[in-house]
């Protein structure tokens, strides 16, 4: 795809997405100050932090869709996981002040002043699970489109807001039921969700940071592109790297060690251009050719 193309996407998803967590905040604010709703004021700053995380995969995403230049040789992928690393610590500062603001709250006894007063968070829970996971799904979508790592990471920031709401419909309505200790329960659930989720965006984005390799069965299916090439005799090296959203490939191979320097070139060609048709996300592949000996199996006795 396209690098403009996939920067479009990535910006009118992240818009659209900036746009819905904006409405969702201000409404589950509101909602939460009129109902005196702990747990609903803490679903609203993790909508907040969305807003705020949207704005970085954008400017994530313009950086790391920049054409290499003589500074950045390799390319910018890598912004993007310095994107995600951003929000991980966005969300780990908005998990926990929600979760000791609620702990202070079991701790002090401050929740048995708050009742439950007022429908409308049980109404605002209820609509941003809706919006948030329609939101999920479209993000993800999008983001398999461009295979966008900090475009996915912000989906499962929508899932993970949409799963804090859960926990705050729960905690509302247990408190609409005579249990106010629920909400500030829920507030502490939320403050979980939004832990785990910053710490797989973190742990996703160092593996992109350090050259992780690409997972097992990607690295035989290149074995399989790289078998079929004619002239090929043996795979005698692949390594793989994960450098933002692209792959690096390093391959050595055998070949006819007879062969000229020409036609071995050329068999290398077929590799380097094999690898790249059939695995969009490979932005780059070194092929080495090395000499290789035909076992001698002329005269050997049978008798042996």
């Amino acid at each position: 795809m396209n690098e403009n193309h996939a920067k479009h996407i990535a910006t009118k998803v992240s818009l659209v997405g900036m746009i819905a967590n904006i409405f969702l905040t201000a409404f589950k604010l509101a909602a939460g100050f009129i109902s005196h709703s702990g747990a609903m004021i803490s679903d609203a700053v993790h909508s907040a932090s969305d807003t705020f995380s949207g704005l970085i995969v954008i400017a994530g995403v313009r950086m790391s869709s920049k054409d290499s230049d003589s500074q950045h040789p390799y390319g910018h992928e890598r912004f993007e996981c310095v994107a995600e690393i951003i929000l991980s610590v966005v969300l780990f500062i908005a998990g926990g002040t929600i979760g000791f603001e609620a702990v202070k709250s079991i701790v002090s006894g401050e929740y048995l002043e708050h009742a439950f007063e007022n429908p409308l968070a049980l109404i605002a829970a209820v609509t941003s699970i809706v919006v948030k996971e329609a939101m999920f799904w479209y993000t993800k979508i999008n983001a398999k489109r461009i295979d966008s790592p900090s475009l996915s990471a912000e989906a499962w920031h929508h899932r993970s807001d949409a799963l804090s709401s859960v926990g705050a419909l729960i905690g509302i309505g247990g408190a609409a039921l005579g249990f106010p200790v629920l909400e500030p329960i829920a507030s502490i659930i939320i403050c979980l969700f939004i832990f785990k989720v910053a710490y797989d965006i973190f742990k996703d984005a160092i593996d992109r940071m350090v050259d992780h390799s690409c997972d097992e069965e990607t690295e035989e299916k290149m074995r399989g592109c790289v078998e079929e090439v004619d002239g090929v005799i043996s795979i005698d090296m692949l390594r793989t790297r994960i450098f933002g959203n692209k792959i690096y490939a390093d391959i050595e191979i055998g070949v006819d060690e007879t062969l000229d320097c020409a036609a071995a070139h050329k068999i290398s060609e077929c590799v380097h251009d094999n690898i790249e048709l059939k695995f969009l996300q490979v932005k780059h592949v070194m092929v080495h050719v090395n000499p290789h000996k035909q076992e001698e199996t002329d005269g050997k006795s049978t008798d042996e």
